[in-house]
């Protein structure tokens, strides 16, 4: 059995952090599978490299114009009307199995998808958002919308357009869907009522993300021995998505004194906070740099807005590490509320300070490192997938 996983990126995003390590845990469990992405970041020989950022860049200027030349709103689309076709490759043509990741952004257009759909190989999509089954949009957030006719992002017809084709593609060739979340199986499901939407968890490699010493792991990062350290972290920061907002507002409500507060990620020193909480600021890191983090923090703090299944917080809790979030997505179904960390009400400010009290003053850690294992381990996921494969 050839399985070849297509993704936009090999190693940016949660999507293709997850593509990548699925292919990891196929391969250790006798399955044999490649990665094809846009953005190699890496020499892995089982990664091949497809394409490059032209369709990008034509795809983003297509956009521009139709979000009425907003930046913010610019990257909430995306419309497909251009890609690379890996129906051509070597590797598209020895695979037995095409398993789709997140292909946005120039990747994959909707004609590239058909034809893909149209080669007769088995279909399997993981669903790392909302936008195989909606419009133009990543998430839904607030929009009730149920075919798209009236997009709050983009101006027109044609989101409508898009929601219309893919449905008619899905009618036709009938992929089979995976969720990585409950929440998001259940949302889609709904959405493709006649689809086979199945529910199969990330996975998370154990031999990176598990306990070790805190204290250890707080000298080599030279962070304080004696404070209670809060981690945050997101690809960008500023992020709205990533609720910097209400953790800023949370510490506001709690005696910092003996707080500190970690964040890393891109654009990690425009974030104002209250000046008397004790602050450690890194930029982007690695993926091999994160266990040490997880380990010396007493709590990861993920107040998204909007989410799927975080791999932060499966990997925080590898590590044995408990999580403060709200109650939105795939947070509920990771966070064992009051078990193995808190789960606080949606954007909710003064839950999330309660949450991060409550994670502080109980022993949570190897209970939160039980629920990772029973829930991420690498061989379980695998299977389930090589499962779904045959």
């Amino acid at each position: 059995m050839n399985v070849l996983l297509v993704s936009t990126s090999e190693r940016s995003g949660g999507g293709a952090i997850a593509a990548r390590r699925l292919m990891e845990a196929l391969n250790k469990n006798g399955v044999k599978a490649k990665m094809m992405v846009r953005d190699k970041q890496s020499d892995a020989v089982t990664v091949c490299k497809v394409g490059n950022k032209v369709p990008k860049f034509l795809e983003r200027l297509s956009v521009l114009p139709r979000c009425g030349f907003s930046r913010e709103r610019m990257w909430q689309a995306d419309i497909a009307n251009i890609g690379i076709d890996i129906t051509r490759t070597q590797e598209f043509r020895e695979a037995d199995i095409i398993h789709l990741h997140w292909v946005c952004q120039g990747m994959l257009s909707l004609d590239g998808i058909e034809r893909i759909m149209k080669s007769g190989k088995r279909i399997i999509w993981t669903l790392h958002d909302e936008w195989p089954y909606l419009g133009v949009c990543h998430y839904r957030g607030d929009c009730i919308e149920s075919e798209c006719r009236h997009c709050p992002i983009l101006c027109g017809s044609l989101p409508f357009s898009i929601y219309k084709r893919k449905q008619s593609l899905y009618q036709r060739w009938h992929p089979i869907f995976v969720g990585c979340s409950q929440w998001i199986t259940g949302q889609a499901r709904r959405a493709m009522p006649s689809e086979r939407v199945e529910h199969i968890n990330n996975c998370i490699p154990s031999a990176l993300f598990h306990p070790t010493d805190m204290q250890q792991a707080r000298q080599v990062l030279s962070l304080p021995q004696d404070k209670r350290l809060l981690l945050f972290c997101s690809q960008k920061v500023t992020d709205e998505r990533k609720g910097i907002a209400y953790l800023t507002e949370a510490l506001q409500q709690i005696p910092t004194s003996e707080l500190h507060l970690v964040i890393v990620g891109k654009d990690a020193k425009q974030i104002p906070l209250p000046d008397n909480v004790g602050i450690t600021r890194i930029g982007a890191v690695n993926e091999q740099e994160m266990p040490l983090l997880y380990n010396a923090v007493d709590v990861f703090l993920t107040p998204s807005l909007q989410d799927n299944l975080p791999n932060t917080i499966a990997e925080a809790m590898s590590c044995g590490t408990p999580c403060v979030g709200f109650d939105v997505g795939g947070i509920p179904e990771m966070i064992d509320h009051l078990e193995n960390g808190y789960v606080a009400r949606y954007r909710d400010a003064s839950d999330l300070a309660t949450g991060i009290h409550f994670v502080l003053d109980h022993n949570l850690r190897e209970a939160a490192h039980n629920k990772a294992a029973d829930s991420y381990g690498e061989t379980h996921v695998a299977q389930k997938y090589i499962k779904l494969f045959s």
